[in-house]
């Protein structure tokens, strides 16, 4: 039976701006996210801490990162996009093809964003809702433009503690509802779920050092957001779990005493997978790792760590990488 996740507030009454607007009343509580059709408008939900009202289906929406921009793709509201930005690698093969305007490759101006007569703005991180970004929120609020936030990303009180695949699912329902899409939505979720429960973690004590970034002082998975979530998913045991964070800095001689059995490299086109393996190899602290020796080495790509809709098939990547290395 397929699970729901409520996330949208239907409001009653009449809504006074147009397009959105922020502010501090709570929405109240509502059925699930699909309910009343691609016409459940007005709605009202709370995000990231600020409160966001629409009266109709965003038409201009311009996306920041990946996640955000190909779960629009996934939902089939590609000719909704008027700019993406930031994006972390190609996309998947299931959404090759699809007509992009990329309009930078780091977090657009104001100046960019404004000039494609945008009505939302849907952005992977809060940090690119900011003055030196696309706008604070309430300031884009003001010019009649609404906006949303990967809730995986959220910060303080916010923040998913842990994180988990109902999270990123319920993101999707979330984004059927705003978008006005809610059986797109409906069916997107429900072939993850399925996907999900047709992975086979691997079983056994398989210890794992998540590998983002850096060289002197490496970035690597912790033990709340997503690289926490995707080795669960995959039947690993990440050696930095006790870490309350999402990500974290860590020291080479934690690794080197933790000493993880596979290491996971995230490959970005600013960080790719083989720089770090260079690196390891390089480094005398690490390069006696029984990973580093072994060449025990698994492999995803950046665009499919952060919460969104690859995170399922990252999991699958990953059970599938581990098993080629134990057939060696």
């Amino acid at each position: 039976m397929k699970t729901r996740y409520p996330a949208i507030a239907a409001t009653a009454a009449v809504l006074l701006l147009a397009g959105c607007a922020s502010g501090s009343t709570a929405a109240a509580p509502a059925p699930t996210a699909s309910a009343g059709g691609s016409n459940a408008f007005p709605v009202s939900f709370e995000n990231c801490d600020t409160t966001i009202t629409l009266e109709a289906a965003p038409e201009r929406i311009v996306t920041i990162k990946s996640n955000t921009t190909e779960l629009l793709l996934a939902l089939g509201l590609g000719e909704r996009i008027v700019g993406s930005a930031f994006l972390d690698g190609p996309l998947p093969a299931s959404l090759a093809g699809a007509d992009l305007t990329v309009i930078s490759d780091f977090v657009p101006g104001q100046e960019a964003v404004l000039a494609l007569n945008p009505d939302f703005v849907y952005g992977g991180w809060e940090s690119n809702f900011s003055a030196e970004g696309v706008g604070e929120r309430s300031a884009l609020a003001d010019l009649g433009i609404g906006s949303y936030v990967s809730p995986a990303a959220c910060k303080g009180d916010a923040m998913p503690d842990p994180l988990t695949f109902d999270t990123v699912f319920a993101e999707i329902d979330e984004a059927g509802a705003v978008f006005g899409v809610p059986d797109a939505a409906d069916a997107l979720v429900a072939e993850q779920e399925a996907e999900l429960a047709g992975l086979e973690p691997a079983t056994g004590e398989t210890t794992a050092l998540w590998y983002s970034s850096g060289t002197d002082t490496p970035y690597v998975g912790a033990g709340i957001g997503s690289p926490q979530m995707i080795m669960d998913a995959a039947g690993l045991t990440n050696i930095f779990a006790d870490v309350q964070d999402t990500w974290t800095s860590v020291g080479w001689e934690s690794v080197v005493e933790a000493n993880p059995s596979v290491i996971v490299l995230v490959d970005a086109t600013w960080n790719t997978a083989d720089s770090k393996i260079a690196n390891l190899k390089a480094n005398a602290a690490t390069a006696g790792l029984d990973a580093v020796l072994n060449d025990r080495y698994i492999v995803v790509p950046f665009a499919a760590t952060e919460a969104g809709i690859r995170n399922v098939e990252a999991a699958g990547s990953i059970i599938d990488q581990l098993a080629a290395l134990e057939a060696e």
